[in-house]
């Protein structure tokens, strides 16, 4: 019985050896085994841009802004056409409602600062004049903007410039001095804001934005070619036509 015993227990431990040699020589084989899972640097997961969900080639918004436009200053390209920095005695206050669809030119491209997408803007606008001796202006702008996206913020700075051709009730050919000499008028409008996404379809913003309204001294020499130059804050919102987009990995 006392040998049985003494026999069962040299088995034991005569498997428990030949287990640790066998670990031994698996470890020596694969001096790295030991140390693979801590030296490996952990995963990391980068969260999906939900931007890409709001700013994509091709999607479609229609936007209404309004201003109100008190501060008059010189025309800011005077130098390029010659003229001195001059304001006339006449002061304007501008109130623009733009009606606009805007078109998303391409996705989110670009690094640091600059990544974002263009969109084009076609607008109709009424502008009413509360100062000033014309009343109305009337007229259709097309335009550029540049948003700037950056991952996963919900605030987007723009930056755009906008032209078009217009009607106004020009005042200086029934006598009113330094107002507008015809009523066929161009317009230019450069403005900068930022845009708050509220949901991948609604959007608010708010930025400045200047106004340059005038003749392109097509009324010369009849009637001098007094602009109309002014700036103030801009406030609109944006909201999606047409189904939203779902941005798939690649």
């Amino acid at each position: 019985m006392r040998l049985r015993k003494l026999l069962i227990l040299f088995t034991a431990v005569l498997a428990c050896l030949t287990q640790a040699s066998n670990s031994v020589a698996q470890d020596s084989k694969n001096p790295d085994s030991k140390n693979q899972a801590s030296d490996e640097p952990p995963a990391v997961f980068k969260r999906a841009d939900f931007n890409k969900e709001i700013y994509y080639k091709h999607k479609l918004e229609f936007s209404l802004e309004t201003g109100w436009h008190p501060i008059n200053i010189p025309w800011v390209y005077d130098f390029a056409v010659g003229d001195s920095y001059t304001e006339t005695p006449l002061k304007y206050t501008l109130v623009p409602v733009f009606a606009s669809l805007r078109w998303q030119t391409g996705d989110i491209a670009g690094r640091w600062i600059f990544r974002g997408n263009w969109d084009l803007s076609f607008t109709g606008s009424v502008t009413f004049i509360p100062r000033g001796p014309e009343t109305r202006y009337f007229v259709f702008i097309f335009g550029v903007r540049r948003n700037f996206v950056y991952r996963n913020w919900k605030i987007a700075p723009y930056f755009d410039q906008r032209g078009g051709i217009g009607e106004i009730n020009a005042k200086e050919p029934l006598g009113v001095l330094f107002s507008q000499g015809q009523d066929l008028t161009f317009t230019y409008n450069m403005g900068a804001g930022v845009r708050y996404n509220v949901s991948p379809r609604y959007s608010i913003q708010a930025g400045m934005n200047y106004m340059h309204i005038s003749n392109g001294y097509l009324s010369q020499p009849a009637f001098t070619n007094y602009g109309i130059n002014v700036y103030g804050p801009m406030f609109g919102f944006e909201v999606r036509l047409g189904k939203p987009h779902h941005e798939t990995s690649k």
